[in-house]
């Protein structure tokens, strides 16, 4: 009568221990999948949206630079993949950055803020001041340490954008006196726009121009005081403009509008190649990856004028796609800024949104002729590293704001922290879900 007992209770030990082992297996498989899932977790619907967007936009992005770019690619490597292999790769350390910095707190980014900015100032002083610094098509704005290659005024951008957030919100009591606001707002945007400037990059600086005043705007400095500043650039801009004899042909050029025949196949000819594509897509395009442009007609076709190729091989269509997808990216930034009480997270916000989707309306605006070539990049979309980088890290920055749902801000304090917040609804849900389960705490 003792035998079965202890037969029956060794063989339930055993498998009670497998038990124990699959399950504390299976628990470390779904703590890794819950890991995850916590990336893209949030309380708000303008989360949601602008990542989509952003993911929707690298990959699409990725698929035009193969399209634009093989032929190119082929006749110079015998490799149609290579600029889509390396735009990948830059997407692949992009996005994971991404979410990395959407996970960071505003207390972190805030903290950080001046001193990324230090930091954007010393790299892009290595860019015009040493023999790190060399120049592509006359502008000096790369850096190159071995292999290795990088654009900092990309760096420059978000940094300004943390920089005058930080100011704002430190000066949110005296926005009223100029000398608190743009005193210190000037330094930064006139260190890191005129380093810009030494290198001859006007494209990108124009870019940081519209930063700095959308930035202002939006974290609430004086109408007043921004006109005497738009004033300043709009003296300023024509001297810049007319520095430098390319640049300046190139916009007689083009407000001549490349009637000059001598002036085809020198300074019109990206320009109107670029019209010739976009007017042989028509309605509905050629068809992806059957553009006749990018053999050799367009240069820059997978950067400066991809747009131009998506027009070609997806027609009007495809090019209202991706201004509607621009203009939903803009809107979730909208809904962050108008849902927040914060002034470093509205500034900061509206700083990333002018530079992306305003950088996008340059770059569109250049192809369809209403703007002289100005060399700036289609944010998302366009080959290169950096920009596509750092601009998925600004992104994840206003992910970082967008993660907490608006509700949360009735009870921010002064500082514009979360924290008091954040601990009361964790209480209340620690409260609801014991009294939703009144015995888990035994088990």
């Amino acid at each position: 009568m003792a035998n079965p007992p202890t037969t029956v209770r060794t063989g339930t030990t055993r498998t009670g221990g497998g038990d124990r082992s699959a399950g504390a297996a299976a628990r470390r498989a779904n703590g890794a999948v819950v890991a995850v899932r916590q990336l893209f977790v949030a309380e708000t619907g303008a989360f949601y949206t602008i990542l989509g967007v952003t993911l929707f936009l690298v990959v699409f992005g990725v698929v035009m630079v193969l399209s634009s770019s093989s032929v190119e690619q082929y006749a110079a490597t015998k490799d149609f993949f290579g600029a889509f292999t390396r735009q990948g790769m830059y997407a692949v350390i992009g996005v994971p950055l991404m979410l990395v910095a959407s996970r960071l707190s505003v207390r972190f980014w805030r903290k950080w803020a001046m001193r990324i900015v230090v930091a954007g100032l010393v790299v892009q002083a290595l860019v015009v001041l040493t023999p790190l610094g060399y120049s592509i098509q006359g502008n000096r704005n790369w850096i190159r340490i071995g292999s290795f290659t990088a654009q900092p005024s990309e760096i420059l951008k978000l940094a300004l954008a943390l920089g005058i957030g930080a100011i704002i919100y430190a000066k949110r009591d005296k926005l009223d006196d100029w000398r608190e606001v743009f005193i210190p707002v000037g330094l930064a945007a006139l260190g890191s726009i005129g380093l810009v400037l030494v290198g001859k990059d006007l494209g990108t600086a124009i870019i940081m121009m519209l930063l700095v005043f959308g930035a202002l705007f939006i974290g609430g400095a004086r109408l007043r005081h921004l006109g005497v500043g738009v004033l300043a650039i709009a003296v300023v801009v024509p001297f810049l403009t007319m520095s430098s004899s390319s640049r300046s042909s190139r916009i007689s050029a083009w407000l001549s509008g490349c009637t000059n025949s001598n002036q085809y196949q020198d300074l019109c000819w990206q320009p109107v190649h670029g019209m010739w594509a976009l007017a042989s897509g028509g309605v509905f395009g050629v068809g992806l990856g059957n553009s006749k442009l990018k053999w050799s007609w367009l240069p820059e076709a997978d950067n400066d004028f991809i747009f131009a190729i998506i027009g070609e091989e997806l027609g009007l269509i495809g090019a209202i796609v991706v201004l509607v997808l621009f203009v939903v990216l803009a809107i979730g930034f909208v809904k962050v800024i108008r849902t927040s009480r914060d002034p470093f997270v509205r500034t900061v916000t509206g700083a990333v949104m002018v530079w992306i989707v305003g950088q996008a309306l340059v770059n569109i605006a250049v192809v369809l002729g209403l703007l002289p070539v100005l060399g700036v990049p289609l944010p998302l979309i366009s080959a290169g590293g950096s920009a596509l980088i750092m601009t998925l890290v600004a992104i994840g920055v206003v992910l970082s704001f967008a993660r907490v749902a608006p509700d949360a801000d009735t009870a921010v304090p002064v500082d514009g922290h979360l924290v008091a917040a954040q601990r009361s609804a964790a209480a209340a849900a620690a409260r609801a879900g014991r009294a939703a389960n009144p015995g888990r705490g035994a088990r």
